[in-house]
């Protein structure tokens, strides 16, 4: 009875572990990424890479943002921001593969890799924060204008 409760627990973990993903168990499919700009305050739409806006706010913010877009599909962004006095200015935010997709080779099997990570979308992950800096827009200043006297008035020196 005891050999068969040890088989039965071993196949359970065994069939835990091939059923999972490392990336799925580790990491979020759905990260935070932190929004900053260079100065404060500037408004910042992210669009994704179909040019839907997917949030908005204003710096410093954040935003939860897919890293996947489909079955092994990474998404990218692009944040615009824009502040009254400075240029707007676009970043792109792009996914790279997580670092956890390859503990599949190790620990989580073929069915990791290939089923259960791009499924989820944790097979991709993004930075931890964007950054946009915006190029004050300073007015020149105008010249003094001339001014004109008659020649009369001019004084002699």
């Amino acid at each position: 009875m005891k050999a068969i409760h040890k088989t039965i627990c071993a196949a359970a973990a065994i069939g835990a572990t091939l059923i999972s993903g490392c990336a799925s168990i580790v990491s979020e499919s759905k990260p935070k990424v932190a929004i900053y700009s260079m100065p404060t305050g500037a408004k910042y739409d992210v669009l994704n890479s179909s040019g839907q806006v997917v949030a908005s706010g204003v710096t410093p913010g954040g935003a939860i943002l897919k890293s996947s877009r489909g079955y092994f599909k990474s998404e990218s962004y692009s944040v615009a921001f824009h502040k009254e006095g400075h240029a707007d200015t676009v970043t792109p935010l792009k996914s790279s593969v997580n670092g956890w997709y390859w503990g599949n080779i190790a620990f989580g099997g073929l069915i990791g890799m290939l089923i259960v990570d791009p499924l989820t979308g944790a097979m991709y992950t993004l930075p931890d924060d964007v950054t946009g800096n915006l190029p004050s827009l300073a007015k020149a200043q105008a010249p003094a204008p001339v001014q004109t006297k008659p020649i009369e008035q001019l004084s002699q020196q």
